[in-house]
């Protein structure tokens, strides 16, 4: 029997899903009774690939029959220079980018320190603007430019963070920019110029809030002409979560930093990397470090998905495909049911936004019990969040829109 009790209050996840899951395949978790759950959650983004996915564990498999190192920190391995080979020649070289490639210690909100910290150091500034609804994690700093967090905020020493409006957050006919532009701009207002901007261009945790391509382009303008650091954020919604492997590609912008981390590893494993400007890489060895950085396991799973799925645009195509499912059964929902306030989304990140927290809630709870897992988000919890494997069967998608659509007319 399963010591359930004997885990700290801390646990959350197993208080919204309450099952013990025992097999997992592509798109489908099954508990200890064999009850099959449809996945629209993926490990909160981390399983783009679905779950033991059959390529990527048979390249880990031939991993372990090899007996390659499985950590080493950062030394130079086989595995690692195979994935920055991989990623240079599938991601970076075919979108024009150049970035150099740190490996932070293998969780998101990791990177995001990291980020914060070299633009500090770059700048020689300690403001970091960020915006209302945002999430970027649960360490310090991370949390400290979490908007969507701030009554977590008090337990945190001041960070020297300025929160402003994310697009949309003031009413569809604000610029928010302008206001943001202003204030950097003016004397007398209270904001010089801040070491670094952080931004998410979708707002997962926030309630799934699409940034506009003008709004990116706009946000880019202000950072390059101040010369401010713009951070992307693309930890949940990269690695192909949006049809494009970075979320922002559509935007046309070259951000000075790009996080990712969740599904960059493949296979779920603990992986995350900065993507930053070769000019701005003034790090000393080991300044910013970590134990399990650059684990090959997770590196080797990373390459396997990079070479299985971004050689070719298949899977880039298959996410368009699956995106007209959700778009048009989400858009018939909303025009027949009063208690969806919208739609948003992009590519397989989509919210339901209902009247508040407590329908969400009960939505989700009452889905599980039908065989879907699907969380809420949002400042009240009040968005489900569909977040589906890109790999996704397409008949499993529609079967777990329809369970949403029954328990929604249900209420």
């Amino acid at each position: 029997m399963i010591m359930i009790s004997k885990e700290s209050n801390v646990n959350g996840y197993a208080k919204s899903f309450p099952t013990v899951f025992e097999k997992a395949q592509k798109d489908t978790l099954s508990n200890t009774d064999g009850k099959v759950y449809i996945d629209f959650f993926s490990g909160a983004g981390a399983l783009n690939y679905g779950h033991n996915n059959p390529l990527i564990k048979q390249d880990l498999l031939e991993f372990f029959e090899y007996s390659s190192p499985v950590h080493c920190l950062d030394m130079d391995s086989v595995v690692k220079l195979k994935f920055l080979d991989c990623f240079e020649n599938y991601i970076l070289k075919p979108r024009n980018l150049d970035y150099k490639i740190q490996f932070p210690s293998p969780s998101g909100t990791n990177a995001v320190e990291a980020a914060i910290k070299l633009a500090r150091k770059f700048t020689k500034r300690s403001k970091v603007i960020a915006f209302t609804n945002s999430f970027h994690g649960m360490t310090a700093t991370a949390l400290a430019v979490s908007g969507s967090q701030e009554h977590r905020h008090t337990d945190i020493p001041s960070q020297d963070i300025i929160f402003f409006p994310h697009e949309g957050f003031m009413g569809p006919n604000i610029n928010s920019l302008e206001f943001l532009s202003k204030m950097i701009e003016t004397k007398g207002s209270g904001v010089n110029a801040p070491a670094a901007i952080i931004v998410e261009t979708i707002q997962a945790e926030g309630g799934v809030n699409v940034a506009s391509i003008e709004w990116l382009q706009t946000l880019s303008s202000i950072c390059k002409k101040h010369d401010i650091f713009l951070i992307v954020d693309d930890i949940q919604v990269g690695c192909g979560r949006t049809g494009d492997f970075f979320s922002f590609e559509k935007a046309n912008i070259y951000p000075d930093i790009v996080l990712l981390s969740k599904s960059i590893s493949g296979y779920g494993l603990p992986l995350s990397i900065v993507l930053l400007k070769p000019a701005f890489d003034i790090w000393s060895p080991g300044e910013h470090n970590g134990t399990f950085r650059a684990n090959n396991l997770s590196l080797a799973a990373a390459t396997s998905a990079l070479n299985h799925y971004w050689k070719d645009d298949a899977l880039q195509t298959q996410v368009k495909t699956l995106e007209k499912i959700i778009t048009d059964k989400l858009q018939h929902l909303k025009n027949s049911s009063t208690k969806v306030l919208k739609i948003s989304g992009r590519g397989l990140i989509w919210g339901i936004h209902l009247e508040n927290g407590e329908m969400a809630e009960n939505v989700s709870k009452i889905a599980f019990n039908k065989g879907l897992i699907i969380e809420t988000c949002g400042n009240h919890g009040q968005v489900l969040k569909i977040l589906p494997p890109l790999v996704i069967e397409p008949s499993h998608l529609t079967q777990g829109i329809d369970i949403l659509i029954e328990v929604i007319n249900s209420l």
